[in-house]
């Protein structure tokens, strides 16, 4: 049996944003118990040329969500305006919400649908949608989830890829 678009899409990002959003609680219990402020963490990045752990977080959600909304329709706006890890976590949970309303018929028919997406500021781009899904949506879904991870890991908090996985 193949692998269906939504069993490849919908399951592992509610399930690597709820474990991200497990994250943000040892984050948070991090900074209480080392009396470090949140903000440390919440602006920390790996490099100077690369985003923050906010923007890992947001970008990790809108890779989730605005893949599943162009698949099926259009996706919810979210403002980039969080700060703290408990918006974070807010955003997180309306971002897994709005996944697990996905109907896996949709998501499914969506294979062959034409999906244009922003590869820019002024540039869009065109791709089936599974290979929209699988070259485009997949790595940077992981690549902003895993770099939020980093970035806290980086900066002292002990969690390992049990953590990450959504599995701890």
């Amino acid at each position: 049996m193949p692998l269906s678009m939504y069993s490849a899409s919908v399951p592992a990002f509610v399930q690597t944003l709820t474990g991200l959003s497990a994250i943000l609680d040892k984050a948070a219990a991090h900074c209480a118990a080392k009396k470090i402020d949140p903000a440390a963490l919440t602006t920390a990045r790996l490099y100077p040329d690369m985003f923050t752990f906010v923007k890992q977080v947001q970008l990790a959600c809108d890779f989730a969500k605005n893949a599943i909304g162009r698949l099926t329709g259009e996706a919810p706006k979210f403002p980039d305006d969080e700060t703290t890890f408990d918006e974070l976590k807010a955003r997180i949970a309306k971002t897994v919400d709005y996944l697990k309303g996905a109907k896996a018929a949709e998501v499914d028919a969506s294979a062959d649908k034409d999906v244009t997406f922003p590869i820019g500021p002024q540039q869009t781009m065109t791709l089936p949608g599974a290979q929209y899904l699988v070259f485009v949506v997949t790595p940077n879904f992981y690549f902003h989830a895993a770099t939020a991870y980093d970035i806290l890991r980086h900066n002292g908090l002990e969690i390992g890829k049990r953590d990450f996985l959504g599995r701890a």
